[in-house]
């Protein structure tokens, strides 16, 4: 446990176990606490490395509004593997953490062993954008106005409250972690990065070309994001879809055992490299007719 200077920020590291990495990279909501049950699930095989973003302490805040941004927080995720001298390692993230897993593996693709980008896609499907993008906004802007990040109706939201009707207790952990952060980071943080970045519909080409193994997963009541993962699983030849029935966007959290075993199965997937880019012939819209594809 350690401040790393990351991109002219100190930035909150804990890196615990031994094998190859595991690097988690947390939601908007969540920190580097976040991810407690996955690690005390993965630190006997895997080098667990958790992180707090910049403007989430105990990582630095920074006071200019500049410091933030989709960019900013892939190099962030780079600096990260940099600082713990990792060359390659197993990318695990949830939500904002999932979109910057994917735009790392575009970027580092040499860096990244495996992707599991769950819960990704907010504020992406092109019906819903506008909106996205003008409630984003206008929350950072309360956040801001009342210094205050006292917000009941975020963590009781329609995606989050499936946490509160499985598990109370962590449902409340959750509500306080959050209400923890700095009002200043995740109004930035919301600004520059979730309002800042681009659909990933116009990634379509690159995210197309992506050969990086990808496990792709979702709660089937998680409405901002699931036309967005249809979309991923369609456009990219590496990914597969795990979709949690009953559940909502916190789906580390929701059921901690189910999510960590899509993992496990994943891993043992690609150890047994039997995780293969899709076969053009499974694409044909025919439910009856053979389409042979080259």
């Amino acid at each position: 446990m350690a401040h790393h200077d990351i991109n002219g920020a100190q930035l909150w590291v804990e890196d615990d176990g031994d094998g190859p990495a595991m690097v988690f990279v947390h939601e908007f909501g969540g920190d580097h606490r976040s991810w407690r049950h996955q690690v005390d699930h993965f630190k006997d095989r895997f080098r667990c490395v958790t992180y707090s973003a910049r403007g989430y302490p105990p990582s630095e805040v920074p006071e200019s509004e500049d410091a933030y941004g989709q960019d900013i927080a892939t190099a962030d995720l780079l600096g990260v593997l940099d600082a713990l001298k990792i060359e390659q390692a197993h990318v695990i993230g949830l939500s904002m953490g999932a979109y910057t897993g994917l735009r790392f593996a575009l970027a580092h693709p040499d860096r990244v062993t495996s992707l599991v980008a769950a819960s990704g896609g907010s504020g992406s499907f092109p019906d819903t954008r506008a909106h996205f993008l003008e409630e984003t906004r206008a929350l950072a802007d309360t956040i801001l106005d009342r210094n205050s990040l006292n917000l009941p109706g975020f963590a009781s939201s329609a995606t989050r409250i499936q946490l509160k009707l499985k598990n109370p207790k962590g449902w409340t952990e959750f509500a306080n972690h959050f209400v923890e952060h700095s009002p200043m980071g995740s109004a930035y943080t919301l600004r520059r990065v979730q309002a800042g970045r681009p659909s990933l519909y116009e990634l379509e080409t690159e995210l197309a070309a992506m050969t990086t193994p990808t496990l792709l997963m979702i709660g089937d009541e998680d409405e901002p994001c699931i036309d967005t993962n249809i979309f991923l699983k369609r456009t990219m030849p590496s990914a597969g879809l795990v979709t949690f029935p009953k559940a909502g966007h916190l789906i580390n959290l929701e059921d901690p055992a189910a999510f960590n075993e899509a993992i496990d199965d994943f891993h043992a997937a690609l150890s047994a490299e039997c995780w293969h880019l899709r076969d053009a012939n499974t694409t044909g819209a025919s439910a009856y007719i053979s389409e042979e594809k080259s």
